[in-house]
C-alpha cells in the first residue's frame, strides 16, 4: 500500500497552497463580511486548470485526478472555505455529471468552457419540500414536441447568482416520484429563469446560495442530461463525487483551526507561562491533530477508489461524516482554546467556527450519511 503522491500531484497541491495563501487568504475576512463572492479569484482558478481538474484532457480539461483535487481543495478551504465550494460545485457537481452522463456533443458544447473557467456552473436540486428526500421534487418539465418547459422554484443553489450554466432537476413523470426525475442542462439568458432570494447565511458568506425560479421556460429537448425519468441516478451519482469535496473543504477548516490554535497557544500567556505549557491544552491539540489526521486518511483513500473507478458510495459517505463532524469539533476546541478572544470576529477561529457547520449539512446531512452506510453495510 502506497501512501505517497506522485511528484504532480504534490506540484498541484503545492500551487493550491501558495495561491491560496497569496490570493485568498488576505481578502478573506472582508468578502466574508461583504458577502460578496470572490470571482475574479474563482476565474483566475479556471485559467491556471483548477476548475476542470477531472476533466479530460479532449475536453480542455486539466485530467489531473481525484486525489490533487481533494488535496488542493483542503489548502483552499484552509484559507477561504466559501470560495472553495465554488470551486468544488464546479469540479464535482457540474463537470462530473457532464463527465458521466453528457452526450458527446453536451460535453464538447459545455466541458471546454466549465474547465477554463469562461463559464460556471451550479448544481439545483433542493426545494423547499424536497431537501433530504428528493423525490419530493416539485418543479416540473412538460416535454412541447422538440422542446421541455420549466417550471417551479429551486432553493439553496451554491453558485446560482454567478452561475451561466445550471444543472436543473424536474420531474417529467410525477406519478413515478423519484423515479419520474429528469436532469436538464440550462443557460442562464434562457427567458423566463432568474435568480431569486439571496440567502443570508451564518457561514461560507463569500460563497453566493440563491433561489432559482423557472416560469415556462422552454430549452431543447437536447439539454436533457442523462435518460428521462433517470434523473436521480444523475443526482446520486453526482453527489458521491460533491461529499468528497465538502469532506476536503472540512478538512481544510478543522487544519486551519489547528494551526491557528497552535500558533495561538505559543504566543499568549496565563498565570506566567504560554498557553502551550500546560498538559491539559497540550492534549486538546493532540486530540485535534489526531482527529485531522484521520479524516485526511479517510478521504484520501475515497478519492483514490474514485480516481480508480471503483464503487466508493460508502466510503464517500464515511468521510464526509467523519471529516464534517471532526470539524466541528476541532473548531469548537479551537474557539475555546481562544477564548473570549476566539469570539471575536478579528481572529480567523470565529470565521472558521461558522464556516464548518454548514459542512454537515450540505451534500447530504449527518443523517443521510449515517442511512447511506447503513444500507450499504445491510445489503452487504
Amino acid at each position: 500500500m502506497d501512501f505517497e503522491l506522485s511528484e504532480e500531484q504534490k506540484m498541484v497541491i503545492e500551487e493550491a497552497k501558495k495561491f491560496a495563501e497569496k490570493k485568498l487568504a488576505p481578502a478573506a475576512a472582508e468578502f466574508d463580511e461583504k458577502q460578496e463572492v470572490n470571482l475574479a479569484a474563482l476565474k483566475e482558478l479556471g485559467k491556471l486548470g483548477y476548475l476542470g481538474m477531472t476533466v479530460p484532457e479532449e475536453y480542455g480539461g486539466a485530467a489531473l485526478g481525484t486525489v490533487p483535487y481533494v488535496g488542493a481543495m483542503i489548502e483552499f478551504s484552509k484559507a477561504d472555505a466559501g470560495t472553495a465550494v465554488g470551486l468544488s460545485v464546479q469540479n464535482s457537481l457540474v463537470n462530473d455529471p457532464l463527465v458521466l452522463f453528457g452526450t458527446e456533443e453536451q460535453k464538447k458544447k459545455f466541458l471546454p468552457k466549465l474547465a477554463s473557467g469562461e463559464w460556471l456552473g451550479c448544481f439545483s436540486l433542493t426545494e423547499a419540500g424536497a431537501g433530504s428526500d428528493p423525490g419530493s421534487v416539485r418543479a416540473t418539465a412538460v416535454r412541447d414536441g422538440d422542446h421541455f418547459i420549466l417550471n417551479g422554484t429551486k432553493n439553496f443553489t451554491t453558485n446560482g447568482s454567478f452561475a451561466d450554466v445550471i444543472i436543473g432537476f424536474f420531474s417529467t413523470d410525477r406519478e413515478k416520484g423519484s423515479k419520474g426525475i429528469s436532469a436538464f442542462l440550462i443557460h442562464k439568458d434562457t427567458p423566463g429563469f432568474a435568480v431569486g432570494k439571496h440567502e443570508n447565511k451564518l457561514g461560507i458568506r463569500s460563497s453566493s446560495t440563491t433561489e432559482m425560479v423557472f416560469t415556462d421556460c422552454r430549452i431543447p429537448a437536447g439539454n436533457l442530461l442523462g435518460q428521462e425519468n433517470k434523473g436521480l441516478n444523475v443526482a446520486l451519482a453526482t453527489l458521491d463525487g460533491g461529499r468528497l469535496g465538502i469532506a476536503a473543504q472540512a478538512v481544510g477548516i478543522a487544519e486551519a483551526a489547528l494551526d491557528e490554535s497552535v500558533r495561538y497557544s505559543k504566543e499568549r500567556t496565563q498565570f506566567g507561562k504560554t498557553l502551550s505549557e500546560f498538559q491539559g491544552l497540550q492534549f486538546m491539540l493532540a486530540d485535534m491533530a489526531v482527529d485531522v489526521e484521520v479524516a485526511k486518511t479517510m478521504l484520501y483513500r475515497a478519492a483514490w477508489m474514485k480516481e480508480a473507478k471503483k464503487r466508493y458510495t460508502k466510503e464517500a459517505a464515511i468521510a464526509k461524516l467523519f471529516a464534517s463532524e471532526m470539524s466541528h469539533r476541532v473548531c469548537h476546541k479551537a474557539l475555546q482554546i481562544h477564548g473570549g478572544y476566539g469570539f471575536m470576529k478579528e481572529y480567523k477561529v470565529e470565521r472558521l467556527y461558522r464556516d464548518q457547520r454548514i459542512t454537515e449539512i450540505y451534500e447530504g446531512t449527518s443523517e443521510i450519511h449515517r442511512l447511506v452506510i447503513a444500507r450499504s453495510l445491510l445489503s452487504d
